[in-house]
């Protein structure tokens, strides 16, 4: 119960890297309040978590959605007021939510490269942003940003992608700095390629995936795709105790490609 007592919104929580999270949070003690922009997978997430609780241990640990976009600067303030109250109170966030962009930069068009920019790096801003008054009031706290093995090695025809994961990065040590005087650690966790909707997307979308999978793997000194859970337990190392002494770190959790 490495989590108990703790409360934590999971932005990006209704599948993926971030529903994993929120599952290993929420068994690790912590209540969880999930943000996502779909309300028909949210509904569900939350549905899946409270399934697996007694009355008791929800009332305890309570488990709560909120259907927002990240984009949505009210709708951000609007629904960390409802979290907070709900879990009365947030000392943790962790940001998964984002958008991938597969072109090559010459075609590629300036609703595309803004779309990315506004999802993966505006939004944690905000996000950060409408939580901090909560975590201020906790006394302290974690942020953790699920950034991206392209934030430190980059990709072919994924300019804006690479730019945005690259950029959450420098926020998140940048913030460590601007928050270490409030208590507030924050981290980032740069997955390498991850079962996830987002990443099947992306692999469907090449002209040969199974060619485009091999490819991948060449850059990779474990040759396997993660499970979502990999990352999770890597943002529970940054969200609990046993980290109390690191902030400012980008973790890559990656089969090696950060330095294959």
């Amino acid at each position: 119960m490495r989590m108990k007592g703790r409360r934590i919104a999971i932005v990006g929580g209704a599948s993926g890297i971030g529903l994993a999270t929120a599952r290993v949070l929420h068994r690790e003690g912590a209540a969880v309040a999930l943000f996502d922009l779909n309300a028909q997978m949210l509904d569900a997430a939350v549905d899946e978590l409270r399934s697996e609780q007694s009355e008791a241990a929800l009332a305890a640990q309570p488990i709560t959605g909120v259907c927002v976009d990240v984009r949505d600067r009210p709708g951000l303030d609007a629904g960390f007021k409802l979290a907070a109250s709900i879990c009365n109170g947030l000392d943790g966030l962790v940001i998964s939510a984002g958008i991938d962009c597969l072109a090559p930069f010459d075609s590629m068009t300036f609703e595309q490269w803004r779309d990315v920019l506004d999802v993966n790096l505006t939004g944690p801003f905000h996000c950060c942003q409408a939580s901090l008054p909560y975590l201020r009031a906790a006394g302290g706290g974690t942020i953790v940003h699920i950034a991206s093995g392209a934030a430190l090695r980059p990709l072919a025809s994924r300019t804006a992608y690479c730019a945005s994961k690259a950029g959450l990065v420098m926020f998140a040590k940048t913030l460590a700095v601007d928050l270490a005087a409030d208590h507030i650690r924050v981290n980032a966790v740069c997955p390498g390629i991850i079962e996830t909707p987002l990443f099947r997307e992306s692999l469907n979308g090449a002209e040969n995936p199974e060619a485009e999978l091999e490819r991948i793997f060449d850059r990779y000194l474990i040759r396997q795709v993660g499970n979502p859970e990999d990352i999770a337990n890597a943002v529970l190392y940054l969200s609990c105790g046993e980290s109390a002494h690191v902030t400012g770190s980008s973790l890559a959790v990656d089969g090696g490609r950060a330095f294959h």
